[in-house]
């Protein structure tokens, strides 16, 4: 045909081959192509009154449709294509520069545009490939997707790898791994493989897997990870819980701390509640509100903590000091070491030892020990320039001036 403008009347069928100019169809049409592959091919804009079908593949510079077009193999757009009150059901790949549609994008194969909105439901079987994503219901992609940014009002589910630079979904989102630079979530976040990222914001939860590298980390509620996690810094309003090894500059939690394996940090640890590790603790500073327990723990500056310490080998670090009652299983070694009031200890060895009120200690090793009134050492008290004691206080063994402390 080469009309300048084709029209086809409603609730018909009708078999086209290649339209010179623009094509209108009318309610309820039924366009077939010809050829081994059937194809209609339109060289200017498609215009659809709706509940239209192609049962071909159609290829033109614009699709503009007043409700739902269903087209049965590829739909290629060379510019924008635009459905209003209605669905695009594609049973193939596409391609358009913009598309913007009001109720639901269905994909059955590659979804290649720069730029798609949607009111309400996008559904890509295949890999999806765009500048810019904006979806205000669901976004749901069984292949791989790949976009500058995408925004999603409601949920997002991702079964395959991304590779998006910013990432912005209301409520749950879930990946299969990757890359995104930027993620804020408002609900909850899952990757189900490594990922690698910039940024996590995220209100409520969440989950990790794998191995994982990124910079900075905040969640209102709780961090969940099988795996392996890198980062600069960590903060957390609820719980961490890590199965792997956990290695950054900075960690701010205001709950508790769980980690199946080795925490190392190059700065500070601050914990609300307990922190709990089966392997060592490395860090530039420890502030712990409740509980430590770890194998070791190592502190390049200071390590102070409101409850007890348990760990096996020993706590070392410039300073530590014990909150009042606390207990402490496993030596201290420190420059400085101050033991709260009615705290229980096991050995210290420090430069400057301090023995609160009633404190008690297995035993002290220090260059200037400090014993309070009413403290108890189970075991001796050596030292190399000064102690001091208090009144009332028991001691297993007299005190012993020494040149050189036990290590």
């Amino acid at each position: 045909m080469n009309n300048n403008r084709v029209s086809i009347p409603s609730g018909t069928t009708v078999t086209l081959d290649i339209v010179n100019g623009d094509l209108e169809i009318g309610e309820h049409v039924t366009v077939k192509g010809t050829g081994s592959s059937p194809r209609v091919k339109v060289s200017g804009t498609v215009y659809c009154e709706g509940h239209d079908t192609f049962d071909c593949t159609l290829s033109a510079q614009e699709l503009e449709a007043e409700d739902s077009v269903t087209v049965q193999g590829d739909l290629e757009i060379e510019n924008d294509a635009e459905v209003e009150n209605g669905r695009l059901a594609v049973y193939g790949k596409m391609t358009a520069r913009d598309v913007d549609v009001d109720h639901a994008v269905y994909v059955s194969k590659d979804f290649m545009i720069e730029e798609v909105d949607v009111g309400g439901t996008l559904e890509v079987a295949g890999n999806t490939r765009a500048h810019d994503i904006e979806v205000g219901g669901t976004f749901a992609a069984k292949g791989e997707v790949t976009a500058r940014k995408v925004e999603v009002g409601g949920s997002l589910l991702i079964e395959s790898k991304v590779d998006i630079g910013s990432l912005d979904v209301g409520g749950a989102a879930t990946v299969a791994g990757g890359r995104i630079l930027q993620i804020d979530v408002g609900g909850t976040f899952k990757s189900t493989d490594s990922l690698e990222f910039e940024d996590i914001d995220v209100g409520g939860t969440v989950h990790l897997a794998g191995r994982n590298k990124g910079v900075d980390i905040e969640v209102g509620g709780t961090l969940k990870v099988k795996g392996d996690l890198e980062f600069k810094e960590v903060e957390v309003g609820g719980t961490i819980e890590i199965e792997g090894l956990t290695q950054g500059a900075r960690m701010d939690v205001g709950g508790t701390v769980d980690v199946n394996g080795s925490l190392r940090l190059s700065g500070s640890l601050e914990v609300g509640g307990r922190v709990d590790v089966s392997g060592e603790v490395s860090t530039g500073s420890i502030e712990v509100g409740g509980t430590l327990r770890a194998r070791k723990a190592t502190a390049a500056e200071h390590v102070e903590v409101g409850g007890s310490i348990n760990t096996g080998e020993g706590v070392t670090a410039r300073s530590v000091e014990i909150g009042s009652r606390g207990k402490v299983h496993g030596p201290i070694r420190a420059d400085e070491i101050v033991v709260g009031k009615g705290a229980e200890v096991e050995d210290l060895h420090g430069k400057h030892v301090l023995l609160k009120t009633e404190a008690s200690a297995q035993n002290v090793y220090g260059e200037n020990v400090t014993v309070e009134s009413y403290c108890n050492i189970r075991g001796e008290v050596q030292y190399t320039n000064e102690l001091r004691q208090g009144e009332h206080v028991s001691l297993a063994k007299a005190p012993q001036r020494v040149d050189t402390l036990p290590t």
